[in-house]
């Protein structure tokens, strides 16, 4: 069974082509920044037996244009691997916010979809680009069944003293007003992986998902406790755009004081911060190079990053009642050596102590980084939310 994996973020795309139940990855792709004029595109192909590939830049205005792209890849070019679209048994997409009403992996159908579009004010900068690319993969594979994967259902193992907000009860029982938190799939994924790597029949481990958008996870044998991220994706950390944890007494100075409206203030909140609000860069590899330059913004942006994560990982730490490792995942996580190593800075009373050897050294697959006298196992975990969606997706139809 051929499965099409769609991952919209925020600012990209990510995608693989699956052969199933082996597990066998045909062609995967990224495209990156979206909606800019150097956005990338990223193509390869493992269906002959050796890796082919391409890169080009090139302006990719919004989702639609790239996921357009991405279908003339597959099927025309040196590098096809399909000859029809109706070679293609299902498309699976990751669709960030389910409220409480998608636990599971879902057939889609337009009522399914009216539900996700009604869910979109809660995950303004995902779950418009995840509906488009179910309207765009039906029009492009007519005859393969199309499948929502909810980044929200991982977290619906958390206990109401996690997910339950101190607001009048009403606004929970009339409006479902709580938190629900995100990045599911991925977070699924590289804590099986841990577990998995590390041995351990009873678990605790914090898995720290770092990207454009950014959360983290305390996961006790396998299931969701607590999560950083809330009733949207802009709580928690601080990320490329959005804020994460702040005051709401800003927001109320913002629009008493300062006269803002509340539309503008979302977009502040959503779209001009974080990253991008100190710098002036959202991409951390372009803040990186700034903090490498001795850019004073850059240096205080990394520091308060860090800084963020490591107070997560406390508190994280004591729900869990101990910590077995912490995970390193996303393109943030996997790829950014400083990160990880500001993050584990004066951690050694919780039993973190970050090899620098290690940290530095970029290499494949599942990675321990810790210093050998270290009681906490630091882990760089890959994760592939593509798998772990096709994975979803042939249990569901096969």
């Amino acid at each position: 069974m051929n499965i099409f994996v769609i991952n919209s973020g925020s600012s990209s795309i990510k995608y693989q082509l699956i052969s199933m139940p082996d597990a066998f990855t045909i062609c995967s792709g990224l495209i990156e920044r979206i909606g800019s004029d150097n956005a990338s595109i990223q193509h390869k192909t493992f269906h002959t037996g050796t890796e082919q590939s391409l890169k080009e830049e090139l302006r990719i205005k919004d989702h639609a244009m790239g996921l357009k792209l991405v279908a003339s890849y597959l099927s025309e070019g040196p590098l096809a691997v399909i000859k029809d679209p109706a070679e293609i048994h299902a498309v699976g997409h990751r669709v960030v916010h389910g409220g409480e009403s998608f636990s599971n992996t879902m057939e889609i159908t337009e009522e399914i979809k009216a539900k996700i579009k009604q869910l979109f004010p809660l995950a303004p900068l995902h779950n418009p680009a995840n509906f488009l690319g179910i309207e765009v993969a039906e029009q492009i594979f007519t005859t393969a069944k199309q499948i929502a994967v909810f980044d929200t259902a991982f977290h619906q193992t958390m206990p109401a003293l996690a997910y339950r907000m101190a607001i009048p009860n009403r606004f929970y029982e009339d409006h479902r007003i709580r938190s629900y938190g995100f990045h599911g799939t991925s977070h699924k994924f590289v804590s099986e992986r841990a577990i998995e790597y590390l041995g351990l029949t009873s678990s605790k481990i914090i898995t720290i998902h770092l990207g454009n958008g950014c959360s983290m996870t305390a996961i006790q044998d396998g299931k969701c406790v607590d999560t950083s991220m809330g009733l949207g994706p802009m709580n928690g950390l601080m990320m490329g755009t959005r804020a994460g944890d702040i005051d709401q007494s800003v927001i109320f100075y913002l629009v008493n004081q300062l006269g803002y409206p509340i539309e503008q203030i979302h977009d502040v909140l959503n779209k001009q911060s974080g990253m991008l609000g100190l710098t002036g860069f959202s991409d951390m590899r372009d803040v990186k190079a700034r903090y490498e330059q001795a850019d004073k913004p850059a240096i205080l942006a990394y520091q308060m990053y860090a800084y963020h994560i490591k107070k997560y990982i406390g508190s994280f730490a004591a729900v869990l009642n101990g910590l077995d490792a912490i995970v390193f995942t996303g393109g943030v996580g996997e790829n950014d050596d400083l990160t990880r190593a500001l993050v584990c800075q004066e951690m050694e009373w919780l039993g973190l102590v970050l090899d620098q050897e290690k940290n530095a050294k970029r290499q494949k697959g599942i990675v321990a980084i810790n210093s050998d006298v270290a009681k906490v196992k630091i882990l760089i975990v890959p994760t592939n939310e593509e798998l772990e969606i096709a994975k979803q997706c042939y249990a569901l139809v096969s």
